[in-house]
């Protein structure tokens, strides 16, 4: 009997300690805090040296959404969630483009200059507060796979509130950019158009691999107790989709743009993406251009490239 209760003491201490690695797994991985609204003069721009030489365009980006105080949108989630989103109008009846943030960003702060940027070619924009960012509800970020869910929700709703006839474009950077490319290969209503993909990743597995040998970390052992963790703590299968998967079989037009500097999601995430995809594509490339900052960095070559592309779907629309 001694031998049992020792045995079973060492199962009981691996079990332990095996459940205090997942959990620190998906806290530092998955979890969200309680957020809180900033103070009006208050602004956020996104961690990291990269960042400091366009504080000042970022903070005005910022400025600017608040002084055009856009009309706030709210929907549920399949869960239930309260997901909030912000609408702002350059021209009634326009174009509008549903705009999806970062890995632990928001909206305002990661998408602000996304106004400014549909603004320059005469679309409207809804900058959403992903679940578990922002001012929406959750505290389980799903890097894209229960994400994809709210897009899909947001389309509908943007359709009822807006009619039948809206256009619509899916714009996101970073994860927000990973999941409009997961719902690429839906069966999506006509009004959407294209996606504009900035600096996504190929898949949620691709991404946690490669910060997990930034960590100096065998990915091999991290990678199934990070993914154990979020099947048991956040409710979801981290390989239930991936934006490599989706466009190998959509029938959207799809724009990629990538800044060749990205030290957090590589570039040539985007041209694999690129290659695969199997509809009308275009690849922009951004020499110099840091982690989501290909557009301040070259803004005209940004917006060249956009407008081109929406030319190049027109006269492919008329040929056919």
């Amino acid at each position: 009997m001694t031998w049992l209760w020792i045995v079973l003491g060492i199962i009981a201490v691996i079990a332990t300690i095996l459940l205090s690695v997942m959990l620190y797994c998906f806290f530092k991985t998955f979890y969200s805090p309680k957020r809180h609204q900033l103070e009006p003069d208050k602004y956020e721009i996104p961690p990291g040296e990269e960042y400091e030489e366009f504080l000042e365009v970022m903070v005005e980006w910022v400025k600017e959404v608040r002084r055009l105080k856009g009309k706030e949108f709210t929907i549920k989630s399949k869960e239930g969630l309260t997901l909030k989103a912000k609408y702002y109008e350059c021209k009634e009846g326009a174009p509008i483009e549903l705009m999806f943030h970062g890995y632990r960003g928001y909206a305002e702060r990661d998408m602000s200059g996304g106004v400014e940027r549909a603004f320059d070619v005469g679309h409207n924009a809804l900058l959403i507060d992903h679940r578990a960012s922002g001012l929406s509800d959750g505290h389980v970020i799903t890097f894209g796979i229960k994400e994809r869910d709210d897009c899909l929700r947001w389309i509908d709703f943007v359709i009822k509130q807006f009619g039948k006839d809206v256009e619509i474009i899916l714009t996101g950077i970073s994860m927000g950019a990973a999941t409009v490319l997961m719902v690429s290969n839906e069966n999506l209503p006509n009004n959407v158009k294209y996606i504009l993909a900035d600096c996504g990743y190929t898949s949620p597995k691709e991404i946690i691999y490669k910060v997990i040998l930034d960590m100096k970390l065998p990915p091999k052992l991290v990678f199934p107790i990070i993914k154990l963790s979020a099947r048991i703590f956040g409710g979801f299968n981290i390989d239930k989709y991936s934006a490599i998967e989706s466009v190998k079989s959509t029938k959207l037009p799809i724009i990629f743009y990538h800044g060749t500097n990205d030290n957090f999601v590589p570039h040539y995430m985007s041209e694999t993406l690129y290659n695969a995809c199997i509809s009308h594509k275009k690849l922009v490339l951004v020499d110099n251009a840091g982690h989501g900052l290909s557009y301040p960095v070259e803004k005209e070559k940004y917006i060249s490239a956009l407008v081109e592309f929406e030319n190049e779907i027109k006269q492919k629309k008329s040929d056919n």
